[in-house]
């Protein structure tokens, strides 16, 4: 297995988790990302994390089949509940394919019960609600060092790469936090194609409220402001 068969998703999550890491992959869906990873020889080693028995037991086949036992770890659990910052001596943490407001939950559950060390590099793929991914990132002072917009199977998605700030403080923007710190510099072709479609469906929605039986005054004027801020931005 290599990280060519992987989906494009995770092909480019992999390709961010710098050569020599240890990992934890959480959320591993069949350990697919580290195996892949581990089998090209460009992970130490690395800790897939499942929450449910049934993805739990294949990745656990997975790993059998490949033979790659003595590179990972697949462990039962919730989130990163999963790991031992003392033994497992991580130095990146993956987690991809879930809404980013549960991987802020993930990530802020881990943090006060003191799984992360600030040494972890965080790869991670949301399907939805980046801002409040981003927000939880600044809040707790993790620096966006990469960010990437792909489109696979007509879907967008975002790739957000963060690591602790030692010596700076991190602030953002609210432009920053919605639109993403590098994404909105690059301004790529499907930069302005996801947010040309949000302006569509934002308008309409804004439309579609303003016939509404019921007041709506507020709602309305929430959906105007994202409107002007994406109009904005895409000028």
């Amino acid at each position: 297995m290599n990280t060519k068969q992987l989906s494009l998703r995770l092909e480019r999550a992999a390709s961010y988790v710098l050569p020599g890491s240890r990992l934890a992959d959480i959320g591993s869906d069949h350990a697919y990302l580290p195996c892949a990873l581990a089998a090209e020889g460009r992970i130490e080693s690395a800790v897939a994390g499942e929450v449910i028995k049934g993805p739990f037991e294949i990745a656990v086949k997975q790993v059998r089949r490949l033979g790659l036992q003595d590179k990972i770890s697949v462990r039962l659990g919730d989130g990163l509940e999963v790991i031992d910052p003392v033994s497992d001596q991580l130095s990146a943490i993956t987690i991809c394919g879930m809404g980013g407001t549960l991987i802020a939950a993930i990530l802020d559950e881990g943090y006060q019960a003191g799984k992360l060390t600030g040494k972890e590099r965080l790869v991670l793929q949301p399907n939805k609600d980046e801002y409040q991914l981003r927000t939880w990132l600044v809040k707790h002072q993790y620096q966006i060092v990469a960010e990437e917009l792909i489109e696979e199977n007509k879907k967008l998605y975002e790739i957000i790469v963060a690591e602790k700030s030692i010596d700076q403080q991190v602030t953002a923007s609210e432009t920053d936090l919605v639109f993403g710190f590098h994404l909105k510099q690059e301004r790529s072709p499907l930069f302005v194609k996801k947010w040309q479609n949000e302006l569509k469906k934002d308008k309409q929605i804004a439309a579609d409220l303003t016939k509404s039986a019921t007041d709506q005054t507020e709602k309305i004027k929430d959906f105007k402001s994202k409107i002007e801020k994406i109009e904005e931005l895409l000028k």
